[in-house]
């Protein structure tokens, strides 16, 4: 057996969670892996370019392992980073802490149900401080950039107060310091593991797109070469994709690891695994929620709130155009959205715990862009474009037919380039707050999804519009929706939710220490565990709540597993051979319904996932290779081939292998039964077996559809083989169970795609037909045993 790798903790991701989990175990002296899925991205080497940007995405089936990683669901758009430093890497740099009213308890939601958090302020203040202390966030020291000053303005208007959140950037050498642009920042005594010097703050606006000057602290810069520095090994284009808890605890982790393209740009991949005793999830609220719902037969003990509480933080961005006036020197006032860090300056608007008949409370921030990005806003303008460039033209043309010499055209160049009014007058607006926690994340397809609207936090939404109104009203702007909002979606770049924490597992996956109710030793250390919205910027909270877990678990005394050893498979060669080819025959079955997990039996499960829309599905080509040797054979033995489609379970997973026996004869001589056996693994590579069989009797009624219908099936771990010459199966522990159902179209199809081979195929078709015909008959059309009255009353008596 080869050897597999094992440390004391496995990191998952390396965001804000993530990267204070790392620091905190190896400062512990616990031996720890970083296992992060996007690559390094020291100072420089951030896309600028046309052609760096197009490869700056992820999408890994298509060979991209970028930076950005856009997702798209039903209502809502949502941006993440896929780098070492996960979302530090792109965002604003604000690091606000979670208003102390705003951590409610039982507080209702539509359609039932509570958002409830069950830590508050005072268990995260000093955790805030650690934090602080590490990423050293200053308010923006140039209280004169244009936007900010804009900001201030509209709000005086308004009677609205600003203040200045905390900026994770060095604007000065040292912490304290004079800030002054483009100078080096001095290094922490742990070093910089990217050993490139980092300069300070140039205010050109790129924060969102990565710093190519090293000024933003992001966690590469701190938490993560202060982990490396005390002996986190550090792994990069790392994807976790499977998780399974081992005997005597403890879990076995197993990924990609990415490498070098080939001559056709395909990038290798090798497949490795590894054991820890505790494994942190920090891979975000997308990749924390996938790995768990991936993973749902692996980790068996998890609650049904996997997936719950979705919130986009309540994210929206709107946009102030055309914010023109005068100063009192008589000067057109520019804004410049694109000068100065993205976000300086904000303004709160209290909740409903603040004050009564407030409603839901949210922050509104000025934001920018970069200033490169100044020039494809302009010249994307093309009627002020063409009507500039017919000016120039026209008067070129002027010149020449005055027979004028003009050697002088800069006016002319002037001209063509424009005024730039359109950047330097606009001001985008990013609101974020409370909106309602009532999404939820599930898999579609094999695909992740959201299922969230913002039908429910209508007002919310409308009450800060209003807001973001008159603020560009106050700047004599014209305000303007983002056009995803005219079909009610949002762009969210603070996806929270998915593993929410509770007080007990019909409520959260985890308790307040981040900690899994069914799995010891499992945390979830990022957004995917927070049960509500933050309110603010939430990356100051998250960073402290997973310092709050990390400190926990550092207090209990340490319990190394007993065991490391997986349950080993049972062998597949102690299934039945597959039936010999000959003169064979072959069709196709569909067959659809409900499970649920946790359930072993299949009424039960059907109830339930019918409840829960948890769907199972078939698509088989049952094959009997040598049609003779079927029909004979007691067991009826023919192959089955195709996929189950179960998004619980992963999506379109192939059957590995399947058999299906057919009509085969119990110990009641008036039943029959037909009976499927399917291999196949999860999407994190945990094998499977379906087990189903339908009971063919003559009962009361008519009930043949029925009973060639209606699959019973169960869904055990492993891949069990049949028992030995028709006895019991070994033991296998049951998953789930449900009922499937062929349905009426399905079965109409299923009748035109018999298919014969090898010499004779009618005669293939005919033979089979009549062995079907038979035992139909058999079950269906046979007399009742005749029962002699009086040896009947006297039994009775």
């Amino acid at each position: 057996m080869n050897h597999v790798e094992h440390v004391d903790a496995v990191v998952v991701g390396s965001g804000f969670g993530a990267s204070v989990s790392a620091f905190r175990l190896a400062e512990a002296g616990r031996s720890v892996v970083v296992l992060e899925r996007g690559r390094a991205y020291p100072p420089g080497s951030f896309a600028r370019n046309p052609y760096e940007m197009s490869h700056a995405f992820w999408e890994p089936k298509d060979e991209l392992l970028g930076l950005f990683d856009i997702r798209s669901f039903r209502k809502v758009e949502a941006i993440v980073s896929s780098g070492l430093g996960g979302g530090s890497l792109i965002y604003a740099n604000v690091l606000l802490r979670k208003d102390e009213r705003w951590f409610v308890h039982d507080s209702p939601l539509p359609g039932g149900g509570y958002e409830n958090w069950p830590i508050g302020r005072q268990d995260l203040d000093r955790h805030y401080d650690a934090v602080e202390a590490m990423m050293t966030p200053t308010p923006n020291p140039y209280p004169d950039l244009p936007k900010a000053k804009a900001l201030r303005e509209a709000a005086e208007k308004l009677g609205l107060q600003t203040f200045a959140p905390g900026l994770a950037i060095a604007f000065a050498s040292r912490p304290g310091g004079e800030p002054l642009a483009k100078q080096v920042v001095d290094e922490p005594a742990y070093g910089n593991l990217h050993n490139i010097t980092r300069l300070t703050c140039r205010l050109c606006g790129e924060c969102d797109i990565g710093c190519n000057e090293g000024s933003k602290n992001t966690l590469d810069h701190n938490y993560l070469s202060a982990a490396t520095y005390h002996g986190a090994d550090i792994r990069t284009l790392c994807d976790v994709a499977g998780i399974t808890p081992l005997d005597g605890g403890g879990y076995e982790v197993r990924y990609t690891r990415y490498g070098d393209r080939d001559e056709n740009g395909i990038h290798s991949r090798a497949f490795e695994r590894i054991t820890c005793d505790q494994l942190m999830l920090g891979a975000g609220t997308f990749g924390t929620t996938s790995l768990l719902l991936r993973n749902r037969v692996g980790l068996p003990a998890l609650g049904r709130a996997v997936g719950s509480r979705f919130s986009g933080n309540g994210d929206l961005l709107t946009f102030c155009f055309g914010a023109e006036g005068t100063s009192e020197a008589g000067q057109v006032r520019l804004i410049d959205p694109a000068y100065g860090p993205v976000i300086t300056t904000a303004l709160r608007k209290p909740d409903g715990v603040d004050e009564e008949g407030a409603g839901r409370g949210y922050y509104v921030q000025e934001a920018g862009f970069p200033d490169f990005a100044n020039w494809l806003i302009e010249t994307s303008q093309m009627t002020a474009s063409v009507h500039r460039a017919a000016s120039v033209v026209k008067q070129f043309i002027a010149y020449r037919l005055k027979n004028r010499n003009e050697s002088t055209i800069s006016a002319e160049v002037a001209k063509l380039v424009g005024q730039g009014r359109l950047t330097s007058s606009s001001l985008p607006l990013l609101g974020m707050g409370r909106d309602t926690p009532d999404g939820r994340i599930i898999l579609t397809d094999g695909e992740l999804d959201v299922v969230w609207t913002t039908a429910t936090s209508q007002e919310y939404f409308g009450a800060m519009r209003s807001t973001m109104r008159d603020i560009s009203q106050a700047l004599g702007g014209r305000f303007r929706d983002n056009p995803l909002w005219w079909t009610k979606r949002v762009v969210t770049v603070h996806p929270l939710g998915g593993a929410p924490m509770g007080r007990h597992v019909h409520e959260g996956v985890v308790d307040s220490w981040g900690e899994s109710f069914g799995h010891p030793g499992l945390y979830i250390v990022d957004g995917s565990s927070v049960p509500g919205p933050v309110g603010p910027n939430p990356s100051l909270t998250i960073a402290a709540i997973a310092n709050r877990a990390v400190e926990h678990l550092l207090e209990k005394p340490r319990r190394r597993p007993t065991s490391r050893a997986r349950q080993a498979e049972v062998a597949q060669d102690l299934a039945v051979a597959d039936p010999v080819a000959g003169r064979g025959m072959e069709f196709t079955e569909k067959m659809k319904g409900f499970f649920a997990l946790g359930e072993t039996d299949p009424m039960t499960g059907w109830r339930l996932g019918r409840h829960l829309s948890h769907r199972f599905m078939f698509h088989l080509t049952i094959t009997a290779p040598d049609v003779e040797r079927f029909v004979e054979q007691g067991e009826h033995t023919a192959v089955a081939e195709g996929f189950v489609g179960c998004d619980l379970l992963g999506g379109e997973l192939p059957v590995q292998r399947g058999w299906a026996n057919l009509f085969v004869a119990t110990d009641d001589a008036l039943t029959r039964e037909m009976r499927y056996r399917l291999w196949f693994s999860d999407l994190s590579g945990n094998p499977l077996t379906m087990y189903g069989f339908k009971v063919v009797r003559n009962d009361v009624g008519l009930d043949m559809w029925n009973d060639t219908s209606t699959l019973y099936i169960t869904i055990m771990r492993g891949h069990v083989p049949p028992g030995v010459n028709g006895g019991q199966d070994a033991p296998a522990e049951v998953i789930g169970a449900g009922v499937l159902r062929i349905l009426v179209k399905d079965f109409a199809r299923q009748v035109t795609t018999f298919r014969g081979s090898g010499g004779g195929p009618l005669t293939s078709i005919a033979r089979f037909g009549a062995f079907f015909t038979k035992s139909v008959k058999d079950v269906y059309l046979r007399p009742a045993p005749r029962v002699d009255p009086v040896t009947a009353s006297r039994e009775d008596t």
